[in-house]
């Protein structure tokens, strides 16, 4: 059993997974590569070694996978834009202060577009509709110092309709909870300042049920596997609402340290899996989570 982060081996799995492009995984990853790249960057970021990439060549493929007309990003150079990967977009820009070089107003234009009349936002053309998308929509306004270009109100009241019984949240009004979803309606709240809609003590409580009793791992819901991922999910939502107190972080801790690549490094979701860029991101950004709190 690991005890201790295999921090230099996460950085070379991150670095080497970029060069190899004419992998299985990387052409099947083609689609989604800004959230990808968003993840391998912030894990070198969170490890101090974000100079380990060339910063330009970052940016200027980033910029490659903007839409000309619409304004948002795409995954990847030549695909459609969405909102999901705009968001990764900016946040890779704002790694490196390169926000500059944004056309704020035609980015914040293709974000507020997607707003609905009833405050929720479609991830793109195509009309899904997800409190995921609430969520990016405002976390990326708030960064380009835009939110003033959609209705917050009504957007605040789309995401206290899909609150439940539980205190949780779900993806639409009267879906299940779901620690992703309670994620980015917790976050999109305390953006806007409207944390007093949350059950913090209910909602905790249900949070705190997502930790196995054997693994100490956390699950997104009841009856499900632990996995590494919520590790960021369920405690960054604790953190919002004060109440990560209340979780054996130890048992977090141990559980993420138990999923890694002892060899090759990267993190899986659970011990007995294959590592990926996803789950190294998370699983490293937990820890951080954990070490800021803790100091």
């Amino acid at each position: 059993m690991a005890d201790k982060l295999e921090a230099d081996k996460h950085v070379r799995y991150i670095l080497m997974a970029e060069k190899k492009k004419e992998s299985f995984e990387s052409v099947v990853m083609d689609h989604l590569r800004m959230n990808g790249a968003y993840w391998g960057l912030t894990t070198l970021d969170l490890l101090d070694k974000l100079g380990s990439v060339s910063q330009d060549e970052v940016v200027s493929w980033v910029m490659t996978c903007q839409h000309e007309s619409a304004g948002g990003f795409a995954g990847n150079t030549g695909h459609d834009p969405h909102v999901i990967y705009t968001l990764s977009a900016v946040q890779i820009l704002a790694l490196f202060d390169k926000l500059s070089i944004l056309d704020v107003q035609k980015v914040s234009s293709y974000i507020a577009g997607l707003q609905n009349e009833d405050g929720s936002f479609s991830g793109d053309i195509w009309g899904e509709v997800d409190t995921r998308f609430s969520y990016i929509a405002i976390c990326c306004l708030s960064i380009l110092k835009c939110l003033d270009k959609i209705n917050v109100e009504k957007a605040v009241d789309y995401i206290v309709s899909c609150k439940n019984l539980d205190g949780g949240f779900g993806c639409t009004p009267g879906a299940e909870s779901h620690a992703g979803q309670i994620f980015c309606c917790v976050g999109a709240l305390a953006i806007t300042g409207n944390l007093h809609h949350v059950d913090k003590d209910l909602l905790g409580w249900w949070l705190c049920e997502r930790q196995d009793y054997e693994s100490g791992g956390l699950n997104g819901r009841p009856e499900k596997l632990p996995d590494v991922c919520y590790s960021w999910w369920v405690l960054s939502s604790l953190i919002m609402i004060d109440r990560v107190h209340w979780i054996e972080n130890g048992k977090i801790v141990k559980f993420i340290l138990d999923c890694q690549d002892m060899d090759n490094g990267g993190i899986s979701d659970n011990p007995k899996d294959a590592v990926d860029i996803f789950h190294t991101y998370f699983g490293v950004a937990g820890l951080s989570l954990l070490e800021s709190k803790n100091n």
